[in-house]
């Protein structure tokens, strides 16, 4: 919902719209920051086939900033789809506080936040 939306809402509207959105809100717990991505790697062996540029893999990683730094995290088969489940939890969770965050600062426009 856009901003513009939230204007045309009553203020029992808006706070009823609130209210489901903070009860719906993902597990917090299940929160995980990064992306999901593919990569192939070189083995390191002078006669390998990945030194003539064809490379093993793909592999899975989390990309994932921690401290400023980037790093790659990798993945074992068994944890990509449970890694993408919280990926998407998290995506949800935080359109969800952008959304509520939006009818606070419709209200507060009105001076109506309580």
């Amino acid at each position: 919902m856009t901003d513009g939306d939230l204007n045309g809402l009553s203020l029992r509207e808006l706070r009823a719209r609130r209210r489901r959105l903070a009860a719906a809100l993902p597990d917090a717990e299940a929160m995980l920051a990064g992306a999901l991505l593919r990569q192939g790697r070189r083995c390191g062996r002078a006669g390998c086939r990945c030194a003539r540029g064809e490379l093993h893999g793909p592999y899975p990683y989390l990309a994932v900033r921690s401290g400023g730094r980037s790093r790659l995290l990798y993945l074992p088969a068994a944890l990509v789809e449970p890694v993408r489940r919280r990926l998407e939890s998290t995506a949800r969770l935080e359109a969800t506080l952008a959304e509520i965050a939006g009818i606070n600062l419709e209200l507060l426009a009105r001076r109506l936040l309580d």
